[in-house]
């Protein structure tokens, strides 16, 4: 009886069927609408109407849209301002509450969770509430500290609008950060830390040359991860400024929105979308490198 050269034992057969389900779920929801979409983008596709293959056109005059090119000025300085912040107060929170000790340890931990558990489109309408020139928190603060003040116009001047989104993305992000980086922290040995303290090294020093040579693998992987779902937010776009005023908030995900779904321009809305996806996997490309490198030495 001649053996299947596919599967070497039957824990590899049981071990495919178990995953058949998630891997069929997979294809459904990622591999499929992907795979669809580009080939929307490469057509001139509108709703109820076939698509006439076009190429890279769809894409070209994109590239002559001015106001594609706002949209994708507005992408870049929302992630790069909200990623960058997030790293920087990320490093700091996990070096605090690595440092805490203590039965408040463990509810610390916790509460600081909370800004990335809370779904975000709830936590949008919260702070789009905050953020309303009617009922806004932030401004009657504002007011009673300073009385001859009329408040900030956070929703209806540009720059405060893409301020606001920023500081909402970042409060709920830093979370992730905290605990990604706190979880590097904890796996370094002690003992390198001691071993500095008797070289006479202070706190300063340790981070610098003990703790954030060994977090280049977590911070690789988070900076991937948090860059990913940085450029592609839509929740707090849409929910708070809905791309206004005068488009200045409009990121690719909700600019690929409005010209894909509400005008029925499918081929234009998927070539939005997948725009900066030959730039990203490059770039993810290179960041997975790094990481298996560093985790090889």
């Amino acid at each position: 009886m001649k053996k299947n050269k596919l599967f070497r034992n039957d824990e590899e057969k049981t071990a495919l069927l178990f995953l058949l389900p998630a891997i069929l779920l997979i294809f459904i929801l990622i591999v499929y609408p992907f795979i669809y979409s580009i080939y929307l983008s490469l057509t001139k596709s509108t709703v109820g109407r076939p698509g006439i293959f076009v190429g890279l056109s769809n894409f070209i005059d994109l590239s002559k849209n001015p106001l594609f090119r706002q949209v994708l000025f507005n992408s870049v300085v929302y992630t790069v301002f909200s990623v960058v912040i997030k790293l920087v107060i990320g490093l700091l929170v996990a070096v605090l509450i690595k440092n805490i000790v203590g039965r408040w340890s463990k509810f610390i931990r916790g509460t600081v969770l909370l800004p990335w558990v809370v779904p975000s489109s709830l936590s949008a309408i919260a702070w789009w509430w905050m953020f309303n020139p009617q009922f806004s928190v932030f401004n009657w603060v504002i007011e009673k500290i300073l009385p001859f003040s009329n408040g900030i116009p956070w929703l209806s001047k540009s720059h405060w609008a893409m301020f606001s989104v920023i500081l909402v993305n970042i409060w709920r992000g830093v979370p992730f950060y905290s605990i990604s980086f706190l979880a590097g922290l904890v796996s370094i040995e002690e003992e390198l830390y001691e071993a500095a303290s008797t070289e006479g090294a202070n706190g300063i020093q340790k981070f610098f040359h003990i703790s954030l040579p060994l977090l280049k693998p977590v911070l690789a992987v988070v900076l991937l991860f948090s860059t990913l779902m940085t450029i592609s937010e839509f929740n707090t776009i849409y929910i708070i400024t809905q791309g206004g005023p005068m488009n200045s908030t409009h990121l690719l995900s909700t600019f690929a929105l409005q010209e894909g779904i509400r005008t029925g321009n499918l081929s234009r809305g998927a070539a939005i979308s997948l725009f900066l996806f030959p730039i990203l996997f490059i770039a993810s490309y290179f960041q997975i490198r790094v990481v298996r490198q560093g985790v090889r030495k």
